[in-house]
């Protein structure tokens, strides 16, 4: 799918970026651009490229064939340049495990060359924001994995990025944890910092990503804002209704015209449809002359995740 939002002042242009392994192409023919204040979400399933595409990004691989800038500096020709100003939080934390917390945050801001006087006010200020300032003469290793992700955050804040990578921020941490990463980074990307965020979290991407890519078997399926994906998947619009105490035969409700399929589960139907609309006006006059009262009914857009397994299939088998 064409990419049809135009992106103001792109800091991040990618043209027909591939990369192989052997015989295996993780990342096939890929383009698209990410724009100055985005939060740019990159869907996929396990193995469809997206660590490979912001590995090449950030320098660590190269590409096989293809091209991409950050900020105007292509990634194989100023590789340093193209690198200067982005900070990266993969998805292992890979903090120095016997340096305190404090110690792992300003040798990281000495090595991008922080002012002193900036690099220790910035860190009492991340440390206090994402709840670690109690902790800050605790060894590393004694962090938790929800901590050490926070305090992979905070060591790449503190760099003073203007583009951010985030690689699964959030995945297999407690609900404290991520809620306040995902906090922090919406407030940054407030205040212009530019975020490229890989997830399996669906409900996480539809809330905070101004723009997603679905990426499936190494090639980009869809792009656009969370919204209009949404609205572009029409098999998964649903109508969904609850009754007050007994609720008609199914078959009945499957047999309105304009239901594609029917589900239920305790106590509520969901009709799927391409017009909700019309199928809500026909289940509202059909039940009630049939004795039944509705409780509730709604007509549903399709979720992100519906619109990613429209895009990528059972398990990536589309």
């Amino acid at each position: 799918m064409v990419d049809e939002v135009t992106v103001n002042e792109p800091v991040i242009r990618v043209n027909g970026l591939t990369r192989k392994f052997g015989d295996l192409t993780a990342v096939d023919d890929i383009s698209f651009q990410v724009g100055r204040g985005e939060i740019f979400g990159f869907l996929g399933p396990n193995g469809a490229g997206k660590t490979t595409t912001v590995r090449m990004l950030t320098g660590v691989i190269e590409p096989t064939s293809g091209s991409a800038t950050i900020q105007g500096h292509d990634i194989r020709k100023e590789s340093i340049l193209s690198r200067e100003h982005i900070a990266v939080v993969p998805e292992q934390a890979n903090v120095y495990l016997d340096l305190s917390v404090w110690r792992n945050l300003m040798l990281m801001a000495e090595l991008y060359g922080i002012p002193r006087n900036r690099r220790i006010s910035s860190g009492e200020r991340l440390l206090e924001a994402l709840g670690l300032f109690t902790r800050k003469e605790s060894k590393a290793r004694e962090l938790s994995k929800g901590l050490k992700q926070r305090l992979m955050l905070c060591a790449a804040l503190v760099t003073e990025p203007e583009v951010l990578f985030l690689d699964e921020p959030t995945s297999g941490l407690d609900v404290q944890s991520a809620r306040l990463i995902r906090k922090i980074v919406t407030e940054l990307n407030a205040d212009g910092l530019t975020v490229f965020i890989t997830t399996h979290n669906m409900i996480e991407a539809g809330d905070i990503c101004s723009r997603v890519a679905i990426i499936n078997k190494g090639r980009i399926a869809a792009i656009d804002t969370p919204g209009r994906l949404r609205s572009m998947v029409r098999q998964g619009r649903y109508v969904e209704a609850v009754f007050v105490g007994q609720s008609p035969p199914s078959q009945k409700l499957e047999s309105i015209p304009g239901v594609i399929r029917l589900e239920s589960g305790q106590g509520v139907f969901r009709l799927y449809t391409e017009a909700p609309g019309r199928v809500a006006t026909l289940l509202a006059v059909q039940t009630a002359a049939m004795g039944f009262e509705l409780e509730q009914l709604n007509t549903c857009e399709p979720s992100l995740e519906d619109v990613f397994l429209y895009y990528t299939g059972d398990g990536g088998s589309r």
